[in-house]
């Protein structure tokens, strides 16, 4: 299917460094507008303004209420949509990078719902029999487990659905499933071991929600989505060369298995943390690197950095009209961006002239 499969290949066209330079300071606008919307849009009597005099130094014009709506309520669910977007859309172009397949990503393949079962553990047995561990690691506690989580399951999808260095795509998709009925099957019997208080809890993330954004989760989610930005530079060549095949990665000086296992721990430590704050988010992670190989190519060195601010800027901005189009209530976040995020997928999947899933390996 060429939509599937032209988007993966190396750029025929020629050097487009300029334009992929070009699309990552339209990147970084984006991101800028969309912090300041994040800001100054919500149910509250806080408005653009407000903020504008906020950050020009004029902050005795806001009242006491006004100023802790934005540094303790906006603020942070600024800070942690941006570290959430940013950490979906890099591991869902470094998965796709991965198994060479642009169709990979965290929720379609059943990486997401391992973090989520491994969270729901700690929710449920956090005081029970995990209650040593939860006080040993405190805020880290759920983050690490549903990394642990997301990367048990990562692995075991990468090694199910590889054969001989290629991945199928229809491997890649029905080993998603079956992992994702699994963990769905577990977690549903973890639910019925939970209280009420649990089980609000487990609801919070089922649904994906920056509404309960504390520094606390900023902090604990942090070191994780950094480590995964800090890689960058240093896995984009060997997910370049991976596109010819391991063995061509292999003669270009790679080490290919080295490559593969820091980045399923990056996607794993990814995945595992936003959904430890944030809950269960879809699409993101495979909408925003698709649409922006169409804009700046297959080059990682500038798809990984672009999935960043690409991925923050999305989640901003669907975090914004879920707080404002149906105020004073708040509609999900996982809602807004599957709206969104589904159709776009849809049209990705079917491409423009006309092409069926038959088409699919």
């Amino acid at each position: 299917m060429r939509a599937l499969s032209l988007p993966l290949r190396p750029a025929a066209d020629g050097d487009r460094t300029q334009q992929g330079v070009l699309v990552l300071f339209g990147l970084a606008a984006l991101l800028v507008i969309a912090c300041l919307i994040s800001l100054g849009v919500g149910p509250t009597g806080v408005g653009l303004a407000d903020l504008w005099a906020y950050l020009t130094g004029n902050a005795d014009r806001l009242t006491t209420q006004e100023r802790v709506i934005l540094e303790a309520v906006r603020l942070p669910r600024t800070a942690l949509g941006l570290l959430v977007g940013a950490g979906l859309a890099v591991s869902g172009a470094m998965m796709q990078g991965l198994f060479r397949n642009p169709l990979a990503d965290p929720g379609i393949v059943g990486v997401t719902a391992g973090a989520g079962l491994a969270a729901v553990a700690a929710i449920v047995l956090g005081n029970g029999i995990l209650a040593p561990i939860a006080l040993l690691l405190g805020n880290q506690f759920l983050p690490l487990m549903a990394f642990f989580g997301g990367l048990i399951n990562t692995w075991a999808l990468y090694l199910i659905a590889t054969r001989d260095g290629r991945t199928s795509t229809t491997a890649l998709i029905l080993c998603g499933i079956a992992i994702g009925a699994l963990t769905a099957a577990l977690m549903g019997l973890l639910i019925v071991m939970a209280d009420d208080r649990q089980l609000r809890d487990i609801t919070f993330w089922s649904l994906g929600s920056l509404g309960g954004a504390t520094y606390g989760r900023i902090v604990s989610i942090l070191p994780f989505i950094a480590v995964v930005l800090v890689i960058i530079p240093f896995v984009a060549r060997g997910l370049d060369a991976l596109i010819l095949g391991d063995a061509a990665a292999f003669h270009m000086g790679i080490p290919v298995q080295r490559l593969k296992k820091i980045v399923i721990i990056a996607v794993a430590a990814a995945c595992g943390s936003t959904v430890a704050v944030a809950g269960s988010i879809g699409f993101v992670g495979i909408v925003v690197p698709h649409l922006l190989r169409l804009a700046m190519g297959p080059s990682h060195r500038f798809l990984l950095p672009g999935s960043a601010l690409g991925g923050g800027a999305l989640l901003l901005i669907a975090d914004s009209v879920a707080r404002t189009v149906a105020a004073p209530a708040e509609l999900p976040i996982g809602v807004i961006t599957a709206l969104f995020g589904a159709p776009v997928f849809l049209f990705l999947l079917l491409g423009k002239n006309g092409a069926s899933m038959r088409d699919l390996p």
